[in-house]
């Protein structure tokens, strides 16, 4: 049983907004919301191009005008306990969702640091300050990663993911274990969403899909790795931002255990489209619409700009979503293919660059 949560007339945070799946997610609250406030945070780092986040953050600020419900944005990192501590007095947030975190598998090999501060003592921020100012709900991303080298398909929440091959997949595991002691221990509503190769329109540059159009672009080379031989379970960003807000929506129960202490309201989903595509075939269908958008022209010579080398440290082979849990307990799963979303992404491109 989920405890329904409305989210008009309340305070909602989005950490991590205008990130990418952050600012997608803040355009729909904007949106749909009749009433209410949405407080986005952000420390603009320059992990990209952080003119992509600008770029972001001023159609939030565009789609404020026009909403009926009303938007503040505050700089400052997750890390910042003190700042935390005083967005939570100062909004007292009903629902808090944390999408900030330092992304990357191949990041953090060289920069482990980061994904300490931000994914752990971060998280650890945010949980201490729903532990002092309850919420109804807090929602925060986990990952795909988590199932490290899986061999079992499709993966499930109920599978074993104690053994990561990234210190990346390690903080999002971790995440899930503190919010389980939190949600036990302070019976605050937690859930956890495990993302699967999130793709789209502004999105990060630093993924395959945006990276490999940058190099084309540029009639640069792009690597393709365990020579091509890798599945992936692509969400278009859409999906994802569908499935955040219906959970949004949804809190887990709290219930009292025999023992008389809580049980603990927790919950973890994947959000994937459960159609693994093969990683050639991905990448023949973005050449295929960057040249239907123009980005590149007809006679491009793919064949020339690219090689097949072997695996990354940290990747892995196949990513695989079983979904059917958030299908049965929130009525949705991931449907847009493909090609409909790298055709959203060429056309996006083209438009953004010239």
């Amino acid at each position: 049983m989920k405890q329904r949560v409305d989210l008009n007339g309340k305070t909602i945070l989005v950490t991590g907004s205008p990130g990418f799946i952050g600012a997608n997610l803040v355009l729909r609250l904007l949106k749909e919301m009749t009433s209410g406030t949405v407080v986005s945070l952000d420390n603009m780092n320059d992990y990209y191009d952080p003119k992509l986040k600008e770029y972001r953050l001023s159609l939030i600020e565009d789609a404020a005008k026009t909403s009926g419900v009303g938007h503040v944005f505050i700089k400052g990192s997750i890390a910042d306990q003190a700042l935390i501590d005083r967005v939570f007095d100062e909004y007292k947030p009903a629902v808090a969702v944390n999408l900030a975190a330092q992304a990357g598998v191949r990041y953090s090999i060289d920069h482990p640091d980061v994904y300490i501060e931000s994914n752990l003592i971060g998280f650890y921020n945010i949980l201490e300050a729903c532990r002092h100012h309850p919420v109804e709900h807090l929602v925060y991303a986990s990952s795909s990663s988590v199932y490290g080298g899986n061999k079992k398909v499709p993966f499930s929440t109920d599978d074993k993911v104690d053994n990561p091959v990234s210190l990346y997949a390690a903080t999002k595991k971790s995440n899930e274990l503190l919010a389980h002691s939190y949600a036990k221990l302070y019976d605050i509503p937690c859930t956890g969403l495990r993302f699967f190769t999130v793709y789209g329109p502004a999105g990060r540059p630093d993924m395959f899909y945006f990276s490999a159009t940058q190099k084309l672009v540029k009639g640069e080379t792009i690597s393709i790795f365990n020579y091509g031989n890798c599945k992936r379970d692509f969400t278009y960003v859409d999906d994802i931002v569908e499935g955040v807000l219906r959970v949004m929506q949804g809190a887990p129960e709290k219930k009292t255990g025999e023992d008389g202490l809580p049980l603990p309201p927790y919950a973890v989903y994947n959000i994937g489209g459960g159609t693994p595509e093969n990683l050639l075939d991905y990448i023949s269908t973005l050449q295929e619409e960057l040249v239907r958008a123009k980005v590149l022209p007809p006679d491009y010579d793919f064949e020339k700009h690219r090689k097949l080398v072997g695996m990354q440290p940290g990747d892995v082979p196949v990513t695989y979503a079983d979904s059917r849990a958030l299908e049965e307990d929130y009525g949705f799963r991931p449907t847009i293919g493909i090609r409909e979303g790298l055709r959203a992404f060429a056309a996006w491109y083209k438009e953004y660059y010239s």
